[in-house]
């Protein structure tokens, strides 16, 4: 489990609040019971001393938070899956955007985790407690295809072909602006932003990473691409677009939405805002997965229809963008 240490010092602002409501304040994307948990756990501290939800923040007090996955009760839930195949050994499911794959960091429900337990109760606990059956995840607001393992030997195999890169993934992403070349790779390492915790950078300390990407069709302003992962680095791919100043069509965190308005004409930014309109979600989808069957060594390969905004917004793009000069 990967686990974070932040140090805060309480200022003026922040006098008289207490621990728990200043905690939610300050890291939005964590619930108040989530805190209650860590403080409970003595996971924070203040002054170098473990403390009560109802303390009293006073000025210059030192607050130190280890993040950690801790004490979640998973709920099955009777939330509808879209499964593309399964056997005794895995499951291959289709996710929607919206949908967190499995509890923490303030999604205690919901999850794709908790539908599984209403689905089923096969499925692997090899690993953290939260993550039943889980080998690789998907952002929240990411659709299309992951695996499930439905057994310790299934995971442990399906991991190792992560590690040693025998699983391939292929994207599809609407990203902001034209290219100049046909296709490239990006390599960059990525590390967790200073300045926001939720957020990821290019950071030459960071974990090495590597994108693959090739065009698909351009509409001008906006590009359909290809992506492939060599590596798997949360937020990588929205990362390394937004590094090179494409950022994904529809990604709120990383700079793809109205913002990217101001790059328009000012007689398309209309139509700008009516793309936006149809696209709640980043424009992301994992299209494609291929891997080897952890039981058969049989290559698998699955393949998945794009969400239906994501359709629809393709449909519409040659209108609003594609706006060719007429010939003399």
């Amino acid at each position: 489990m990967t686990e974070e240490k932040l140090t805060l010092i309480v200022d003026n602002e922040d006098i008289g609040y207490r621990l728990d409501v200043y905690l939610t304040n300050r890291f939005k994307e964590h619930s108040r019971s989530y805190f209650y948990r860590l403080i409970k756990n003595r996971y924070v501290l203040v002054n170098n001393e473990p403390a009560k939800s109802g303390y009293i923040l006073r000025k210059g007090d030192e607050i130190t938070v280890h993040f950690k996955e801790v004490d979640i009760d998973l709920q099955p839930a009777p939330i509808p899956i879209d499964i593309v195949y399964e056997d005794d050994d895995i499951i291959v499911i289709n996710k929607p955007a919206g949908m967190v794959v499995h509890p923490g960091k303030g999604n205690e429900s919901n999850t794709l985790v908790n539908a599984l337990l209403h689905y089923t109760s096969r499925l692997a606990d090899t690993g953290e407690a939260v993550r039943p059956g889980i080998v690789h995840r998907l952002d929240k607001d990411t659709s299309g295809l992951i695996i499930i393992a439905k057994n310790d030997l299934a995971q442990r195999k399906l991991r190792r072909q992560f590690d040693t890169k025998e699983i391939f993934r292929i994207y599809w992403a609407l990203v902001w602006g034209d290219f100049a070349e046909e296709k490239d790779t990006i390599r960059a390492s990525i590390a967790r932003s200073r300045k926001n915790p939720i957020k990821f950078v290019v950071d030459e300390r960071g974990r090495h990473a590597i994108t693959h990407y090739r065009v698909l069709k351009r509409f001008r302003y906006v590009t359909l691409i290809e992506v492939k992962l060599e590596t798997g680095r949360t937020h990588q791919i929205r990362v390394h677009m937004t590094h090179i100043h494409h950022p994904v069509v529809g990604d709120q965190l990383y700079n793809g939405r109205e913002t990217q308005l101001l790059n328009l004409p000012d007689n398309l930014r209309k139509r700008g805002l009516h793309l936006l309109k149809l696209l709640p979600y980043q424009t992301l989808h994992a299209k494609k997965l291929i891997f080897l069957h952890p039981r058969t060594g049989e290559k698998m390969e699955f393949e998945s229809d794009l969400p239906e905004n994501f359709r629809l917004a393709l449909q519409k793009l040659p209108d609003l963008f594609m706006l060719d000069e007429p010939e003399e």
